[in-house]
């Protein structure tokens, strides 16, 4: 009965292992990366580099008044480590996108080395509203005609399944688009995907908790 039980737990840790530590194949996507906030804690952006990452998403700010403490830290790390950074913002439906994007402009400084910022959009129990779609389809253009005048290139839509099934952005705004499926390929948006996020719980070196694991379609 021991032997049983011991199988059965290092069968279990062993599939554990497989799924927090899987990827996709390289010879797939060779450019791979990582989304962190300040969640992750203190990181080793050289052991990142080291094992594996070839760039960043570094949370920014989040709706209209929250900036990730993180942030100044965590790009100015990866940038020394050699690792592409760049910036995310959390977008917030209870929100104007005005003020959103003051709270992004103020926060994130222009840099012509950093990949093009990304927005995050998604559900959140911090904002149940779900308002009309011609009205959160203009909010979204203003936001992104501020964030992207400011940084001087177009941004990236990171957009979740249930988000883009309600609300059909990539049907109307016309941006790249980053698409979140785990372990499968995901389809669901109106233009074929550039980003993919492959694994939301990667456990990797240089970091205590799971990361995003996120792929690049060349």
């Amino acid at each position: 009965y021991a032997a049983i039980v011991l199988a059965l737990l290092l069968g279990a840790f062993l599939l554990w292992r497989a799924i927090t530590g899987w990827a996709p194949s390289r010879d797939d996507y060779p450019v791979q990366g990582i989304v962190v906030d300040a969640s992750h804690g203190k990181l080793d952006w050289a052991m990142l580099a080291a094992t594996g990452v070839d760039f960043a998403y570094v949370a920014a700010t989040e709706g209209s008044k929250d900036r990730d403490p993180s942030f100044a830290a965590n790009i100015a790390s990866a940038r020394e480590a050699g690792v592409r950074y760049g910036p995310l913002h959390r977008y917030d439906l209870c929100r104007l996108a005005s003020d959103q994007a003051t709270l992004f402009i103020t926060t994130v400084p222009r840099s012509d080395t950093s990949l093009p910022a990304a927005v995050d959009f998604g559900f959140s129990e911090k904002c149940t509203s779900k308002p009309d779609r011609a009205l959160v389809l203009s909010e979204v253009a203003t936001f992104l005609s501020q964030i992207e005048a400011h940084l001087g290139r177009p941004a990236i839509l990171k957009v979740s399944q249930d988000f883009e099934e309600h609300y059909r952005l990539s049907t109307s705004i016309d941006r790249t688009v980053w698409l979140e499926k785990t372990w499968l390929l995901p389809e669901y948006a109106a233009r074929p995907w550039v980003m993919w996020t492959a694994n939301p719980q990667r456990r990797i070196d240089g970091v205590d908790e799971p990361v995003q694991w996120v792929v690049v379609r060349e």
